[in-house]
């Protein structure tokens, strides 16, 4: 038996007005999807219990059969993990952004442009994270690279009592005078952020940049602090051998930390310029060497949700379906019984820009039994069946009973 997860990272929206009331999902072009909904499971399911912030740490925790309120420790430690470094006890992770503040005198008087600085490559951001750790690494403080604008801060000795702390993708456009830290005990996080904005912008490679028309990378933005994480072995738990195949490194952390097979795929961004086929032709290879259960996570959707991009929101919908969904089905075919699960882990709507903790649609197909299903699979549709699981981590039990 093989199990396939197809994890549409904020694929979940309202109706776009542009869009003829449509969703994204139900304005894009998705035939593989559609024909497994006609004979499949398919509801409606609580990924993010309320009470816990909307974050794909949480609702991917959830979709994996990890209740969040046992095993969620924060967003940053999972990341931590799969950039490889090995935290102590004592250790406070955080999410380092790089972000593009305009350019007001007072930092408090800065509005965040961008929450990923133009979408920034690996590579400059390397360079810019580098040069930040030069000048601020200490035996308190210490910078990791990750990938594109998502980087690690390891406080040593820190503590978790410094909340609120705010994603800037929530805040983007806004001022930041009101989400800067200011509990006492985030002192010290707020003046890195101070001097990485000094540091940063007037470095070359921002220059550069700006001559090309990119946005500057002149800060670093912290939040989704955290403590060392610890999952339950995902064979051990489920009885499967599980492979995670991912571009973002918040998913390559969950992999690591359940003992799953991390599959790198090159030119996998996170962004709807990703290697699509790649991570099929991965997921694909994983099945052929014998693993029973694939997660293949795709940010896109979520990326274009966070910019208001309503056209490659729908578009990176259909290139899920179109070279990652069919081609994988497609080769399970051929490999005897399976099932599928598609879902996404939490809404992203484009009128928010930001995640909402609203139940998502999922559906469960399963080659060797038909359901009644429905003829398409969208929200509306999952809500018109009355199918609703409660408790979202309680669906991967049911996807592999």
């Amino acid at each position: 038996m093989k199990y396939l997860v197809m994890l549409c990272d904020g694929m979940a929206d309202y109706p776009v007005e542009s869009l003829g009331g449509k969703t994204p999902l139900e304005a894009a072009e998705t035939p593989c999807m559609d024909r497994l909904a006609k004979d499949s499971e398919v509801g409606l399911v609580k990924t993010v219990m309320d009470g816990m912030k909307p974050g794909s740490d949480v609702a991917n925790l959830s979709v994996l059969g990890y209740d969040p309120k046992i095993y969620y420790t924060g967003r940053s430690p999972l990341e931590a993990g799969s950039i490889g470094i090995d935290m102590k006890d004592t250790d406070v992770s955080l999410r380092c952004n790089l972000v593009t503040l305009s350019d007001e005198p007072d930092y408090e008087d800065k509005t965040i442009i961008d929450y990923c600085a133009g979408d920034i490559s690996t590579s400059d951001a390397k360079i810019l994270v580098d040069y930040l750790a030069e000048h601020l690494n200490n035996d308190e403080f210490k910078l990791y690279n990750g990938v594109s604008y998502r980087h690690c801060l390891i406080w040593n000795n820190g503590t978790m009592d410094i909340a609120p702390l705010t994603p800037p993708h929530d805040i983007t456009g806004k001022p930041i005078k009101e989400y800067v830290p200011k509990n006492p005990n985030a002192s010290k996080l707020y003046e890195l952020m101070k001097k990485s904005y000094e540091l940063l912008k007037d470095h070359p490679l921002n220059k550069e940049r700006i001559a090309k028309g990119l946005r500057p990378a002149n800060s670093m933005w912290l939040w989704g602090e955290g403590k060392r994480a610890n999952l339950d072995d995902f064979k051990g738990k489920y009885g499967v051998k599980g492979s995670m195949i991912s571009a973002v490194d918040l998913l390559k952390g969950i992999g690591k930390f359940s003992n799953m097979n991390v599959v790198n795929v090159e030119g996998a961004t996170g962004y709807i310029d990703t290697n699509f086929k790649g991570k099929a032709d991965a997921a694909i290879k994983e099945f052929e060497n014998g693993q029973d259960f694939v997660y293949i996570h795709v940010e896109a959707p979520d990326e274009c949700g966070h910019r208001n991009e309503t056209e490659n929101k729908v578009k990176s919908i259909s290139l899920i379906d179109k070279l990652i969904l069919s081609p994988v089905v497609e080769a399970l075919e051929k490999m005897g019984d399976f099932k599928v699960l598609v879902t996404p882990d939490h809404p992203t709507p484009l009128s928010l820009k930001t995640h909402t903790n609203d139940p998502v649609p999922y559906m469960i197909y399963d080659s060797r039994e038909k359901k009644s299903g429905t003829d398409s699979y969208n929200e509306k549709n999952a809500a018109s069946t009355g199918i609703y699981i409660s408790e979202g981590y309680s669906l991967m039990k049911e996807f592999l009973r």
